[in-house]
């Protein structure tokens, strides 16, 4: 059975970017890096507008406010491009122009469910707010991980991750600090149908 890894970058305020900032708020390190590295090969889980953004930056669309990558994101791009990939939409048309993409417009919770039982290898999102939400819903996350790069972005932040999130217990299972500055917190989740009566052991 595969394994369902929701995986968020955000600002400490909990926003996955801000407008005008750069990838990762421009406070990577080496650390970080080499980190990211080292993940498991996996399969990618997104949503349209994530597949849109993120295969223009694979075409050569700079980001807003840069007037070129930096080296540390054109890697990451290049990684994801290599990658397996499943994009839910209705929107879409096929063929994706995105390599090793696949189009897939059933229900992504029914999909997910099947890809699950079915298979043995990772299946990990990549932004998709709200995919990520509807699977967290029906119960299908196995591990919720966020790395957190210190900084707020208050004034210029946006995609707020945790608005409209059923109450979720997170029992924690990693966590980690890189370069001194960027937390890394792994929970496996629980979603609960309403607050605990008592006060947790």
């Amino acid at each position: 059975m595969s394994e369902l890894l929701v995986d968020f970058i955000t600002s400490l305020d909990g926003h996955a970017s801000g407008e005008g900032w750069p990838g990762f708020w421009g406070l990577e390190g080496p650390e970080y890096l080499a980190w990211l590295g080292e993940q498991p090969e996996a399969t990618y889980l997104m949503g349209a507008n994530t597949y849109r953004l993120m295969s223009g930056f694979a075409a050569g669309e700079v980001p807003s406010g840069q007037d070129e990558f930096r080296p540390e994101e054109e890697a990451s791009v290049d990684e994801l491009t290599q990658a397996s990939k499943v994009v839910f939409s209705s929107s879409l048309e096929e063929p994706l122009t995105w390599a090793n993409s696949t189009l897939v417009r059933d229900d992504a919770v029914e999909a997910v469910r099947a890809m699950k039982s079915s298979g043995s290898g990772l299946l990990s999102t990549i932004g998709s707010i709200s995919l990520c939400r509807s699977l967290l819903r029906a119960g299908l996350v196995d591990r919720f991980r966020v790395v957190m790069f210190p900084v707020i972005t208050g004034a210029t932040g946006e995609e707020r991750i945790y608005d409209g999130y059923p109450d979720v217990a997170l029992e924690m299972i990693e966590h980690r600090t890189f370069d001194g500055r960027i937390q890394l917190v792994e929970y496996k989740p629980r979603v609960l149908e309403h607050p605990p009566l008592g006060v947790p052991a």
